[in-house]
């Protein structure tokens, strides 16, 4: 399975800011417990090689261990080499794309206007990143779709355990779930982690 098939079968990826090399490997065992496989971990984040490096070396192979908020073409080789199995972005970059079909990986990036959603399908993205998608909400995505049914969509920004399904019913294939699913600051505990197992699983049911 192709990791557009596995995020589209899950329809849940989560975005991961702020981690370490310390707890990341929890995080996304708790995920992975919970349903969610799909991770990104961001990109701003400090020492976000390193953290890419560690989960890709010590998560179970159904985790696949993604990079978010990649804004350029250097950034996605370095986090690939570190062993990112897809890439996302919050923007339309086309030599970030390319970046990623050279090295066979798959790149999600972020659009939101029609014209940019067209031109990201044409230059050979599998999927796109409708973003803020709060800023348009999930109308917008079946009012998309009518003109461009042949585009899969990812929704992220905003979403919640209130609208997630609007915009899977309205034609997104998945979401990203950010600090409404992981805030890996208040992850101290094993309580905490048992508490981001059980966000995962009602994230899911939602989906599902």
């Amino acid at each position: 399975m192709t990791i557009i098939e596995g995020i589209k079968k899950e329809k849940v990826v989560a975005v991961i800011r702020k981690s370490s090399e310390e707890n990341i490997v929890d995080i996304l065992e708790a995920l992975a417990e919970g349903g969610i496989h799909h991770v990104e971990i961001t990109a701003e984040t400090p020492n976000v090689n390193a953290i890419i490096e560690k989960a890709a070396a010590n998560v179970d192979a159904s985790i696949k261990v993604g990079a978010g908020t990649v804004l350029d073409p250097e950034t996605a080789r370095s986090v690939i080499l570190a062993g990112a199995s897809f890439v996302v972005a919050p923007t339309w970059n086309l030599q970030t794309l390319q970046l990623c079909q050279r090295y066979g990986v798959e790149h999600i990036p972020g659009v939101l206007t029609p014209t940019e959603i067209t031109t990201a399908y044409e230059h050979g993205a599998r999927m796109v990143k409708v973003f803020p998608a709060d800023a348009v909400g999930p109308k917008y995505i079946k009012n998309i779709r009518g003109p461009l049914p042949h585009v899969t969509a990812m929704v992220t920004g905003g979403i919640t355990k209130d609208n997630l399904r609007e915009y899977l019913d309205n034609g997104s294939a998945a979401v990203g779930l950010g600090s409404n699913l992981v805030d890996a600051t208040k992850l101290k505990t094993a309580e905490d982690y048992k508490a981001l197992t059980e966000r995962a699983k009602e994230f899911i049911a939602l989906a599902k």
